[in-house]
């Protein structure tokens, strides 16, 4: 994967979990399915034991610019807003690979029927595939 990314370690002192689940809560459908797959997919990875330190930085560094009202392109803007929170989410879902559990991905999906029809959700599996660096952003 060969983009330009924000230095989004910058904003690991933006995450906590309320925050978090408010702007998922608020921005879902405006968001779309996969963005709001991967953010929960990362943020059910951080609560596992066996996910390192390092790791779980980066998924905290990751979800701090998801939840971060000023970032590299304002959430505001239409489309483009959230762009860049989905290749900073795709791009630390690539670095943690080996960490995403089959449970935490089941778990993810079980939360998105909170906001989004089945047939939306089916359309989430299109994030993972067997080489994650063919996964389409």
């Amino acid at each position: 994967m060969d983009i330009d990314l924000p230095d989004f370690m910058s904003y690991k002192d933006k995450f906590s979990k309320k925050r978090f689940v408010e702007k998922i809560s608020r921005i879902a459908k405006r968001a779309g399915v996969k963005l709001v797959y991967a953010s929960l997919v990362l943020y059910y990875t951080l609560e596992s034991k066996k996910v390192s330190i390092k790791d779980k930085a980066i998924i905290i560094g990751a979800l701090g610019y998801l939840i971060s009202p000023i970032d590299a392109v304002p959430d505001a803007i239409p489309i483009a807003g959230l762009g860049d929170d989905l290749a900073v989410l795709i791009y630390v879902l690539h670095k943690i690979w080996g960490e995403v559990s089959e449970d935490v991905m089941l778990k993810a999906k079980r939360k998105l029927s909170k906001w989004f029809d089945q047939d939306e959700i089916v359309n989430v599996d299109e994030i993972f595939t067997d080489n994650p660096e063919d996964t389409p952003i």
